[in-house]
């Protein structure tokens, strides 16, 4: 009985000398995901007014751009350099489906609707999905550091050569 006692007191004294589990990153507050909402409305602001400088500062300095069918787009400048190649935005919808985060890091995940209309030819329209990490910089905000974005349009098979 003696040795089950002092088994007993053992494990209760290891146990209580065990350094409690350091506590988990808060959650995204509301202030966190109204900024994170203004940043995407001030995305979709700049898209339509073709402000592209605007556009990239919504950026981190060393964000990552993963479009389709492209080798990744690194750094701001070069990001803007993407933007500014696109045909006019006539009309575009954003819609941050899902906001997470802890710390200083969240992400968007979403959907997008656009019309484009390349010069001299009828508007395209076009839809797709969007996941985003964002970073909380010290002023509050939160700008995109990663961001990969696809079409919801199958691509078209190769056609064979005539």
């Amino acid at each position: 009985m003696r040795l089950l006692v002092a088994t007993i007191l053992s494990l209760v004294s290891v146990t209580s000398c065990q350094q409690p589990a350091a506590p988990e990153p808060a959650g995204l507050t509301q202030a966190d995901r109204a900024a994170i909402e203004a940043t995407s409305q001030a995305f979709l602001k700049a898209a339509l007014a073709r402000d592209w400088q605007a556009l990239a500062m919504l950026y981190t300095e060393d964000a990552v751009l993963m479009p389709p069918n492209a080798e990744p787009i690194r750094g701001r400048s070069a990001i803007q350099q993407h933007f500014s190649s696109f045909p006019p935005v006539t009309d575009m919808q954003l819609q941050d489906a899902e906001i997470d985060g802890r710390g200083d890091l969240a992400y968007v995940a979403g959907g997008f609707r656009m019309t484009i209309t390349p010069e001299g030819a009828d508007p395209i329209v076009e839809s797709g999905k969007f996941i985003e990490i964002r970073k909380k910089q010290v002023d509050g905000s939160w700008l995109i550091y990663r961001d990969m974005y696809s079409s919801n349009t199958t691509a078209a098979p190769p056609q064979p050569e005539p």
